[in-house]
């Protein structure tokens, strides 16, 4: 841990703690969610620090307040999730190099982090990145699910302030500096276009998955070429 701190750059820093504020907002608004779907408060801190997936959390507290039983939760949360199977193959040598490091990390790897850690390279840049990334992240989540919950209705949808807007933002300007190199341009778009096209037919989360198939596309359009 000493050599991340070591190799941790202030900027990176200084934008973690940004992107942990903004995430602070959103599990706030989860806790006064879950609250109000009448989940209990034990699962509710259950789903924040075992689960840690906003996304799926959001969903099965949507499943379960809709009459849906667990199990259709469990399984929605899963689908949603697959897509952190291909992100952990990307990353995994990023994260760390024995596998009792790696399984912690596994932990902390959201759509956030991994992007935060890949706009900085795969060295010890950006793997003090991802883990300082992954704990605030963790940390602020976990802290804004409860004051949301003790807080309740007096915490707004995030919709509201355009929270929910700054996550697709901070991603996609996190992934740009890749964006120099020709076949991640090809992975990018050819992933985009498929993604768009099955958004109108499958739940949400899923096209997410479904644009993976970019990969095969972009793999043709090289080899043809």
């Amino acid at each position: 841990m000493r050599s991340l701190t070591r190799t941790l750059h202030a900027d990176d820093l200084r934008d973690a703690l940004a992107l942990a504020a903004a995430i602070a907002v959103v599990g706030a608004s989860f806790g006064a969610l879950a609250g109000t779907a009448g989940v209990p408060f034990v699962l509710m801190i259950a789903l924040s620090v075992v689960v840690f997936a906003g996304a799926s959390q959001f969903l099965v507290v949507a499943v379960v307040a809709a009459g849906g039983n667990v199990f259709a939760a469990v399984a929605a949360g899963l689908l949603m999730n697959a897509r952190h199977v291909p992100f952990g193959l990307a990353i995994g040598d990023t994260i760390a190099d024995r596998w009792p490091a790696r399984l912690l990390g596994a932990h902390l790897l959201i759509d956030e982090s991994v992007a935060f850690s890949r706009a900085r390279g795969s060295g010890p840049r950006g793997r003090a990145a991802y883990w300082t990334c992954g704990i605030l992240l963790f940390v602020f989540w976990n802290a804004g699910a409860i004051v949301g919950r003790l807080a309740g209705s007096a915490i707004p949808d995030p919709a509201a302030f355009g929270v929910d807007a700054a996550f697709p933002a901070a991603l996609l300007a996190m992934l740009l500096p890749a964006l120099r190199r020709a076949d991640a341009r090809r992975v990018g778009l050819a992933a985009a276009v498929v993604a768009l096209a099955a958004t109108p037919f499958l739940p949400a989360g899923v096209p997410v998955i479904v644009g993976l198939l970019g990969l095969l596309a972009a793999r043709t359009a090289r080899e043809a070429s």
